[in-house]
């Protein structure tokens, strides 16, 4: 964000964070969003109900997901300090089975907890400032809930600099987040515009169709550019939806289930091809048919070298990389069922629990989960020392400088922080000065406390990670793809996903270490972490 300053740095923080949150495509794995908001979350359990019903589920993964929101939701201020909080709490202490009357209960619940959510959250916030809640959770909560209610990352970054550019308070920014969780989702028309139609006749006589001139048209009404546009005709639909940008993700899935049951033809296999824009009634700019990447980054593959290293003899590396493709841009059952098989075939093994709540293939998340939380610190230490950009070059900068690798950059920054405080690194001549600040900050509290902090950690991606399991049982053993947490588990977890399978690729090649040893260093890491053997933060995947 370039100035001016919100006029708070509370405020400033808030949406330096939502800056974060809110950007597609650059925002690092270890700054994105890693959970779903409480509404939704709540949901996602009503749901299970259904699937525990039906055998999806099993009843002690339900009773884990259960467990864990009880606990997650206790500083939650949307649920209410009184009547509403006493009554959801007390429901979540109890098994929830479809059906049963305290599941009729909860979806009661649900339906009071989401009308006011984010009114409550702004009189929470609309205190003296020392009063308030930490502007990380205010900012993961507003923008969780918001994402969760179906607006665009896209539309809600405009909105954010919207609320920066006209130096909004922390009021502002309360009411006008509660607004927009008031404002109901609208009817768009949506253009999608086919290149090939095999099959002509059977599109035709569909009242939805448009033939070549018609789109033309078309576009021309709604004040769009046709040059270069070379249509076959084309599909108008109507869709409800938050925003524009949200509008056009639904007509994206319409294209992918019509473009599935192209290659089911057996003359013209595959040969209905969409040109690379969908058109939005009321919207300036065509929306690119391709979707932005989900941030599943393997860093690893490029900066050590293994990009295009493959020989004749696969490996289980190749093997999860190739199951976990679709993870970034593909349609979001694919991505699920691969990211998940992927995670499970590196990190599950026969010896595993059968009974307890890590039975089944849920031990694999949370190997993953550890693997991950231990790569946090080394990533944003790394990225804090890239970022220290004083107006004039300090001791700091110049030791630094003359490190010849990121672990000992990350060292420096430890130190730094640890002696000085947040203080001690100074972002005045980078752009992404107001996202670093919060940063250097989590820094500085994990380096002063590491246990506490990186257990949170690993439990939010415990949970991401758990919730992308249950997701795809959901896909693959119930046969659904519109779960209600489909979206947000994908939204959430891919970029973990990214993260894990980077640290497993790097001690593979590096180390020649198996993924299921590298997760036991990490588990054990997280438990000795500043204790009597000084493991730093910065070492905590490192080999003894």
């Amino acid at each position: 964000m370039a100035s001016p300053p919100a006029s708070e740095p509370y405020a400033r923080h808030v949406l330096a964070r939502m800056a974060d949150y809110f950007t597609d495509e650059g925002t690092p794995w270890a700054r994105r969003l890693w959970d779903i908001g409480s509404v939704l979350a709540l949901e996602e359990l009503w749901e299970a109900g259904y699937w525990q019903a039906h055998g999806v589920l099993s009843q002690t993964a339900c009773d884990w997901q259960r467990n864990e929101l009880n606990a997650l939701i206790g500083p939650d201020r949307g649920l209410g300090d009184r009547e509403l909080r006493k009554e959801l709490t007390e429901l979540l202490k109890k098994p929830l089975p479809d059906p049963s009357p305290t599941r009729r209960r909860l979806k009661e619940i649900i339906g009071h907890v989401r009308a006011g959510y984010l009114e409550r959250w702004a009189a929470a916030v609309n205190v003296p400032v020392e009063e308030r809640v930490k502007p990380e959770r205010y900012s993961r909560t507003v923008a969780s809930h918001l994402l969760d209610l179906g607006y665009s990352a896209s539309h809600l970054k405009a909105w954010a600099n919207d609320l920066y550019q006209a130096r909004a308070t922390t009021a502002d920014i309360a009411d006008s987040a509660a607004e927009l969780a008031r404002t109901p989702a609208s009817m768009f028309e949506v253009l999608v515009v086919l290149e090939k139609v095999p099959r002509r006749e059977l599109a035709e006589p569909l009242e939805n169709w448009m033939g070549k001139g018609k789109v033309v048209s078309w576009l021309r009404e709604h004040g769009h550019d046709t040059s270069g546009v070379r249509p076959g005709g084309g599909f108008t639909y109507q869709v409800q939806a938050r925003d524009p940008f949200s509008a056009a993700e639904q007509a994206r899935q319409l294209v992918e289930r019509m473009t599935a049951r192209a290659q089911f033809l057996r003359r013209d296999r595959g040969g209905v091809e969409p040109l690379p824009y969908i058109w939005v009634a009321g919207h300036a700019r065509p929306v690119p048919l391709e979707p932005p990447a989900r941030g599943a980054d393997v860093l690893t593959l490029v900066n050590e070298g293994h990009l295009y290293r493959i020989t004749s003899q696969r490996s289980r590396i190749d093997d999860a990389l190739e199951l976990a493709a679709a993870v970034n841009r593909g349609p979001m059952a694919p991505a699920v069922a691969g990211a998940w098989a992927a995670v499970e075939s590196l990190l599950s093994h026969p010896d595993d629990p059968k009974e307890n709540e890590r039975s089944g293939k849920a031990v694999a998340a949370d190997r993953m989960a550890a693997i991950i939380a231990c790569s946090w610190p080394r990533a944003e230490l790394t990225a804090l020392a890239h970022r220290h950009k004083p107006r004039e070059a300090d001791d700091l900068t110049q030791a630094i400088a003359a490190c010849t690798t990121n672990q000992e950059r990350a060292r420096l920054v430890a130190e730094a922080l640890r002696t000085k405080g947040a203080g001690a690194l100074d972002f005045t001549r980078t752009p992404t000065k107001y996202s670093d600040n919060p940063a250097a900050q989590r820094m500085a509290d994990l380096v002063q406390d590491p246990r506490p902090v990186l257990n949170d950690v690993a439990g939010a991606f415990r949970i991401a990670l758990r919730r992308l399991y249950r997701t795809r049982n959901i896909i693959l053993h119930g046969g659904a793809t519109q779960g209600v947490a489909l979206e947000a588990s994908l939204r959430t977890a891919a970029p973990l996903v990214g993260a894990g399978l980077d640290r497993i690729v790097h001690a593979a090649y590096a180390e020649d270490l198996p993924p299921l040893d590298l997760a036991a260093r990490a588990e054990v890491a997280l438990q000795l972490v500043n204790g009597e053997t000084r493991l730093s933060v910065v070492d905590l995947l490192e080999p003894v």
